[in-house]
């Protein structure tokens, strides 16, 4: 495997929405005449192509994108299921490229492919159903107090604003009768290639200016109409996020159209930022450039592959 192991690269290029990804990657695999792998868990989905900003078939310029239309919407589709589906594609694509490129700004898909999924156990619905129903009657403390008795090595680490992180910990330790942490892995699984990190950024006035710009096209698409055409699935996961909520909210009365364009812009640029801080969580992790440097970009991928 080692030596099989040395004439394989998967360069990873991550960064916040709208910051230039797409054109990037098009351009990085025409010059290594490779193929892309999409990480945006909303691009799998058939049906949502405006508000994710899918390439166009001019933007991918001929060149193969996998994972984008890949499932409908109404599958369930999950990052530990994008690993072991990745990981094969990779097994056949490396076959043919020294060099693939996989892109995207979710940070859990793109990290399950870099490091593998926690094994966690199966958890009966019923214990999720009732913490949910805690937390919405109590809070989040007494959840936490929970969790702080059970498993104090997860408690010291996680987000304590975060409630799916606190609830999702709580199930698994009263599930299972084992701390959440015990089934965490502290390092990442061992790949059959090398993996070359890039991340993207762009001066934050430019990069907000981007997103504004990218709203107002995605209105003029019709984002509106796809949003109402997927309003009777808001249930899922893929459709709990930017681009979409907003307008679920507008369609219920929550407030005027003016507003839910404010909010689209305001979230969007919320959502960069949160993408930022995800990709930063190891600040030596990926090296960061300028999407126009494509030329040091390049120079920096051979230079890691000789």
């Amino acid at each position: 495997m080692g030596k099989e192991k040395n004439k394989r690269y998967l360069v990873v290029v991550v960064g916040p929405t709208a910051v230039g990804k797409t054109d990037l990657c098009v351009q990085l695999a025409r010059h290594f005449q490779t193929e892309i792998i999409s990480a945006d868990s909303r691009q799998f989905f058939r049906e949502m192509s405006i508000g994710t900003a899918k390439p166009s078939p001019a933007e991918q310029q001929g060149v193969k994108h996998h994972f984008v239309d890949s499932h409908s919407i109404t599958e369930e589709y999950s990052a530990g299921a994008f690993e072991q589906d990745v990981l094969a594609l990779l097994e056949r694509l490396f076959q043919e490229h020294e060099v693939v490129i996989m892109t995207g700004g979710s940070g859990l898909y793109v990290r399950a492919v870099l490091e593998g999924m926690d094994e966690m156990p199966e958890i009966d619905p019923q214990v999720r159903a009732q913490l949910a129903e805690q937390y919405e009657q109590e809070g989040l403390q007494p959840l936490l107090f929970i969790l702080q008795q059970l498993d104090p090595v997860y408690f010291a680490q996680v987000d304590k604003a975060n409630p799916q992180r606190v609830v999702r910990a709580l199930e698994v330790c009263l599930g299972s009768g084992k701390p959440y942490s015990s089934f965490r892995r502290s390092e990442g699984q061992e790949r059959p290639f090398h993996i070359i990190k890039i991340g993207l950024n762009r001066d934050r006035a430019e990069l907000y200016s981007r997103i504004d710009q990218r709203m107002d096209l995605m209105l003029a698409q019709g984002l509106s109409d796809e949003a109402k055409s997927l309003y009777p699935y808001r249930e899922h996961n893929a459709l709990q996020t930017v681009g979409y909520k907003e307008i679920f909210e507008y369609l219920e009365g929550k407030y005027d159209w003016d507003e839910a364009v404010r909010l689209l812009k305001r979230n969007s640029r919320r959502y960069a930022k949160r993408q930022l801080t995800w990709f930063n969580k190891r600040p030596d992790e990926y090296t960061w450039f300028h999407p126009e440097q494509q030329e040091e970009i390049v120079r920096y991928i051979n230079e890691r592959i000789s």
